[in-house]
């Protein structure tokens, strides 16, 4: 219904692309938190940074379902941390480069983006804000022809290891939501520092605390019009939310069918652990929830492929795709007994990475109120124009 002759060949190249040039390689990442540099220049030369993005600055322009393919497949590595770390790049720093860059910055920022020369991060989650954006307090004061940034950004996907730096900050202090601009910023810019986090899962990318001490940039680092930053965000949720629900449905499927196979080699009591029927029972279960949600998530990306702004079905995605991952997973590590709390199998590093799901791109509790308005209160969010 979705994907056609050339998806399938598009996955079946980039399956293989994957076992050939991350997966020998993805233990290395996870042990050291570093990714190696030249994944990145080789994800560029295929063109997978491009999938969405305009030729004119060497994109493929293709629709959503080959994105739909990048994401599943890269959490079948089993590397949160590595897939994060390509789709915060590709989908996150480089959406607000493309949507609101001008042609100069495009030249700049999103065509090195799409050869895997220049790698960005998206700054917008503060120490003391987490989900609530309209309450940031990293500001830019205009000085002249240049702007002063300082303040904090944390919890930044490829903030020790990115080229340039997506920054959200107040430019209107009077202002709360209405108050916020954009910019770009380059990672050797003097005052920008990083700190390394260290975290429960995802340990393949690298995490940062980010600090802004007097930082100054040209007036051109802006990008869309000033104090309209907020809208841009906001805009970009739907497809943000979408990702991390198809990252949930894409690793429990990875999970379930590792589970399957190892049910029918594991014996118990002289026979294999698939023939009890509690466990069959167990696995009829979980693939229902996996299918019911990879279904849905098919059918928004369908409907952002068509231009449609599915705000409310992308945001109950994330909300239930997520905690179905999370269940999932939990129960496929439960039956792997005393193998699934070993790392040597690859239930407990997903476990780890799993869990980032209900929290991160906006915590489930934020999403559900979010849904609450727009079911009880009937509030309407529009696409920014």
């Amino acid at each position: 219904m979705y994907f056609t002759e050339e998806h399938h060949s598009f996955r079946k190249s980039f399956k293989e692309f994957l076992k050939k040039e991350v997966t020998p390689y993805i233990n290395t990442w996870e042990e050291t938190g570093k990714i190696d540099s030249s994944i990145w220049t080789k994800f560029g030369e295929m063109g997978y940074f491009g999938l969405i993005y305009p030729e004119k600055y060497g994109g493929l322009e293709l629709d959503l379902f080959y994105t739909v393919i990048f994401l599943e497949e890269l959490q079948k590595i089993n590397s949160g941390g590595f897939a994060a770390a390509m789709w915060a790049h590709n989908y996150l720093a480089m959406t607000h480069i493309n949507k609101e860059g001008n042609d100069i910055i495009k030249q700049n920022y999103l065509t090195p983006s799409i050869h895997g020369e220049k790698i960005g991060c998206l700054c917008i989650t503060e120490p003391f804000g987490g989900s609530d954006v309209a309450g940031m307090r990293t500001t830019a004061v205009k000085k002249g022809d240049t702007y002063v940034i300082n303040g904090s950004k944390t919890f930044i996907t490829n903030g020790f290891c990115s080229d340039y730096l997506v920054v959200a900050a107040k430019t209107n202090l009077e202002e709360k939501h209405k108050g916020i601009s954009i910019f770009v910023m380059d990672r050797d810019t003097k005052g920008i520092t990083a700190t390394k986090l260290n975290k429960l899962g995802w340990r393949a990318s690298d995490t940062a605390e980010i600090a802004f001490d007097n930082v100054v940039i040209p007036t051109s680092n802006l990008m869309g019009e000033e104090n309209k930053g907020f809208g841009y965000i906001m805009q970009h949720f739907a497809l943000e939310r979408l990702i991390m629900g198809i990252n949930a449905h894409a690793r429990s499927e990875f999970a379930l069918d590792y589970v399957i196979n190892y049910m029918s080699e594991r014996k118990a009591f002289g026979k294999t652990i698939n023939s009890f029927q509690a466990l069959r029972h167990k696995v009829a279960e979980m693939a229902s929830e996996i299918e019911m949600c990879k279904e849905f998530n098919y059918s928004i990306a369908n409907k952002l492929n068509k231009g449609i702004y599915a705000v409310k079905e992308a945001t109950m995605s994330k909300l239930l795709s997520t905690k179905m991952a999370d269940k999932v997973i939990y129960d496929c590590l439960q039956l792997l007994g005393g193998y699934g709390y070993m790392e040597d199998y690859p239930l407990a590093r997903l476990f780890r990475d799993s869990r980032i799901g209900p929290i991160g791109g906006g915590t489930s509790e934020i999403l559900k109120e979010v849904l609450a308005k727009l079911i009880i209160d009937k509030k309407i969010y529009k696409k920014a124009t």
